[in-house]
């Protein structure tokens, strides 16, 4: 894979999960999975950015398999619905799951976790 690019979600867990939180929460939800280069935060931060207007309803997962890396980037009004804590308890849930090598399997559990913190809007 070469730097940046992403792999295309084809994974109908991921999928499934996907739709589940879009229809529970109403936010747009995100993931990237690739290399986020020697500045893991900030680009998923662009990522994240890139989405345009949709970003401050947005939550972006951005894993790196090769680096071991996941970064979990709410929007602006995302974020007053979702807290840092419980993104921080989701990605320790995922990470325990990407050690056993279920990337899809990971990223589709640590959604469905984040969900269950939501705050209604």
């Amino acid at each position: 894979m070469a730097p940046g690019e992403a792999t295309v979600i084809e994974s109908a867990q991921i999928q499934r999960a996907i739709k589940i939180a879009e229809k529970r929460t109403g936010l747009n939800w995100s993931v990237f999975v690739g290399d986020l280069g020697a500045e893991p935060r900030a680009e998923a931060l662009a990522r994240h950015g890139a989405l345009g207007p949709a970003a401050a309803e947005s939550v972006l997962l951005a894993v790196d398999p090769a680096k071991h890396r996941l970064e979990i980037v709410t929007g602006s009004r995302a974020r007053k619905r979702l807290d840092d804590r419980s993104c921080a308890l989701a990605a320790a849930s995922m990470a325990g799951t990407f050690a056993v090598r279920d990337l899809d399997g990971g990223i589709a559990r640590g959604i469905l976790a984040l969900v269950e913190h939501v705050r209604r809007g």
